[in-house]
């Protein structure tokens, strides 16, 4: 099996939400159901100084998270039918025969990457568009991507072009199943790490799907 994986550029990514809607469009999803979020992660201050001067430490950036077929996903660990499986090239993805729709998998995945979707009766997910992938295409959300913020391809590939870091909030801990994704750091993130990691948080819950 040759692992593949995505890699996110944050210094790129502007939060049009074109690789979410061209991924919904493509697979023809239910409004409920989303394969790919778009979060947006903000915080910092402004401050009036004693001359009446304003200083501030805002900072603001997006990213694009869908699974991340890890190399130990959980969504696999605690599925009770094996629905949940690793194709050839590494994707997690669901067999629909076999899923019962338990809901194991959504609960379980600390990426929120699988759902359940009662208008088909059973667990759905992004499977890297392993259609378009076997005709040598990119999956759809990094072709529609108009900054090239997404990339995807072999993760040895993908290591060596764009490094190893995988971490970067709000996305949980890369260390709980070794997701098989790469990270470009948004440049607040270089700059003041510290304030971004005590100040942010997730601007638009209310659009997570």
């Amino acid at each position: 099996m040759e692992q593949h994986g995505f890699h996110f550029d944050a210094k790129r990514c502007t939060g049009c939400k074109t690789c979410m809607l061209s991924c919904k469009d493509y697979h023809d999803l239910d409004p409920s159901v989303s394969f790919r979020q778009v979060y947006e992660f903000a915080g910092g201050e402004w401050v009036q100084d004693q001359d009446g001067l304003w200083r501030q430490d805002c900072f603001a950036f997006y990213v694009s998270s869908a699974c991340n077929h890890c190399s130990s996903p959980a969504c696999m660990e605690v599925c009770p039918t094996g629905a949940m499986h690793k194709n050839e090239r590494g994707l997690v993805c669901v067999d629909d025969h076999r899923c019962i729709g338990c809901g194991y998998c959504a609960l379980s995945c600390p990426y929120h990457a699988p759902r359940v979707d009662r208008s088909v009766g059973h667990s759905v997910k992004c499977d890297g568009c392993s259609d378009r992938v076997d005709q040598g295409l990119a999956p759809i959300c990094v072709e529609a991507c108009p900054l090239r913020a997404l990339d995807f391809g072999l993760m040895v590939d993908m290591r060596k072009r764009y490094g190893a870091l995988a971490d970067l909030p709000p996305l949980p801990d890369s260390g709980q199943t070794a997701p098989n994704l790469t990270i470009t750091l948004p440049i607040c993130m270089e700059k003041n790490k510290e304030t971004v990691l005590a100040q942010g948080f997730v601007r638009n819950k209310r659009e997570i799907v």
